[in-house]
């Protein structure tokens, strides 16, 4: 399989790729979805982990219980250049494009967060990131951000 062209020391990951380019400040102009495909396929580097807790300024413990790792799983990606799990890779992009999504509606990363770690009416006062554990919870988050987009939030 063909390296993965992103996430080196001088170019960004899939996180900042989609909270960049919903900032409109990507650095990487196009990111092709079969690419994004085989590089969950293969494995995100362990430094989208550290890419996601940052961007959501999350603690350790909070992104363990997110992307659903072991803390001692999580310790052994940190400290190792090894490639994340494809499950768990696929977990890191889907809050990542949750991020995404929410700049673009909120105008900002700093509001984004905000949201997404506030309890919401449209999901029975849960948190969209606790929410978003499942793909179909996160799919709903999404609806959500796409009725708050438009001023249908109800």
């Amino acid at each position: 399989m063909p390296s993965v062209p992103f996430a080196t020391k001088d170019v960004p990951g899939l996180v900042h790729f989609f909270a960049g380019r919903a900032a409109g400040t990507s650095a990487i102009p196009d990111f092709p979805l079969a690419s994004q495909v085989k590089a969950l396929e293969a494995g995100l580097p362990q430094t989208e982990l550290t890419d996601l807790q940052d961007s959501l300024a999350l603690t350790n413990d909070r992104l363990v219980s997110l992307v659903g790792l072991s803390k001692s799983t999580f310790h052994r990606y940190k400290n190792t250049s090894t490639n994340l799990d494809p499950l768990v890779s696929d977990r890191v992009v889907r809050f990542a494009l949750l991020l995404s999504k929410a700049i673009k509606v909120f105008g900002g990363q700093e509001d984004a967060k905000k949201w997404l770690m506030s309890p919401q009416f449209g999901l029975g006062g849960e948190i969209p990131l606790d929410y978003a554990k499942t793909e179909v919870g996160a799919r709903e988050v999404e609806n959500l951000l796409g009725r708050v987009e438009y001023g249908v939030y109800a």
